[in-house]
């Protein structure tokens, strides 16, 4: 009898340790292919998912505008990229989308959406200054979105408005196409297609995006309502991970390079997930900075939502700051500690 319960016993414990083996919670990631997508896989490739007991599904996005439907449906749980004025309008329809953690900003040095002009637009001295760029055709990528404000903050600069140029919007490669084939004559672009442009001679930098707009809070994480409000104990999971890998990151930093302790694997990461498989583009690209606490700059966005009610296309009966949700990324810091650069 002895015998029959202690196999039992053992029976149920090995059934149990057979659960707990299946049991990760499935994560629906919305990425749109660029290099600020590299903090989530970290997060899968250093542990840090498989810790808190999550499996990441990534699902591929032309645009952040494209995610808000999928994320207030609870089809996507978790978005990375532009916050625009889509957002704020689907927060006024409430469609719950919230705002929880920085994944792309630009501090001194890490302007890694940047303006480039055609070379011989700048080497014909047509182009010289931001007055210059009155009347011409100039790139974006995202409608509406935080591009345009960086755009708007560079054409302050010469004088200029907004309408005082002929704005065309398209995914960061096709408008490194556009500017080569002199469909565009100008665009802003993040990395890593900016360093490609320009290491092939077509093109040359005009303009840096924390010269242009200082630490502007150009892409976030967001959680779905659903993740934020009803599963909150896997948001919460997901968000220790999520700083974790921004704190790798951060290490991978050093005076605005992808030079740092940690460099290598970030940039083999990057090789591995993007389409651009290259080394010496990342070695020398602008990369984004990251906050390594993880969490969004709400000033910031608040700036750029004024930007979007400003052009009519937010209403101002919007808070912007309700959409902010900084609770899962200040306790991630309360749980792992101050962060202690490698």
């Amino acid at each position: 009898m002895l015998k029959q319960i202690s196999a039992m016993l053992l029976g149920v414990a090995v059934a149990a340790l057979s659960t707990s083996a299946q049991a990760a919670d499935r994560v629906k990631i919305g990425i749109v292919n660029a290099s600020s997508d590299v903090v989530y896989y970290i997060a899968l490739k250093k542990g840090y998912f498989a810790a808190e007991n999550i499996e990441p599904e990534f699902v591929a996005f032309s645009s952040a505008t494209q995610m808000i439907a999928p994320l207030g449906t609870g089809d996507l749980d978790v978005g990375g990229g532009g916050p625009n004025a889509g957002l704020y309008n689907a927060a006024d329809r409430k469609i719950g989308v919230k705002i929880v953690a920085d994944k792309g900003s630009m501090p001194k040095g890490y302007g890694y959406f940047s303006m480039i002009v055609r070379k011989d637009l700048v080497t014909s001295g047509k182009v010289k200054t931001v007055a210059d760029l009155k009347g011409l055709k100039i790139g974006d990528t995202s409608k509406q979105g935080s591009g345009d404000v960086t755009h708007v903050e560079l054409l302050k600069k010469g004088g200029l408005k907004f309408e005082d140029v002929d704005p065309y919007y398209m995914s960061a490669p096709q408008l490194a196409v556009a500017l080569q084939n002199g469909a565009l004559d100008g665009t802003l672009i993040q990395e890593p297609n900016l360093s490609l442009a320009v290491s092939q001679g077509w093109a040359v930098m005009f303009a840096t995006g924390d010269e242009i707009y200082p630490n502007q809070q150009l892409a976030v994480t967001f959680y779905s309502e659903k993740l934020a409000t009803t599963r909150k104990d896997l948001a919460q999971r997901f968000m220790n991970a999520y700083v974790q890998a921004a704190r790798f990151y951060n290490d991978a930093l050093k005076d605005g390079r992808l030079a740092g302790p940690n460099a290598n694997e970030v940039i083999d990461l990057l090789v591995e997930y993007t389409a651009l498989k290259d080394r010496k583009v990342y070695e020398t690209m602008i990369p984004q900075g990251l906050n390594p606490n993880g969490c969004a700059n709400a000033q910031g966005l608040r700036r750029d939502f004024e930007f979007y009610a400003s052009m009519g296309w937010s209403d101002r009966r919007v808070d912007p700051d309700s959409l902010v949700e900084d609770s899962f990324c200040k306790a991630a810091v309360a749980k792992l500690g101050p962060y202690k650069p490698k």
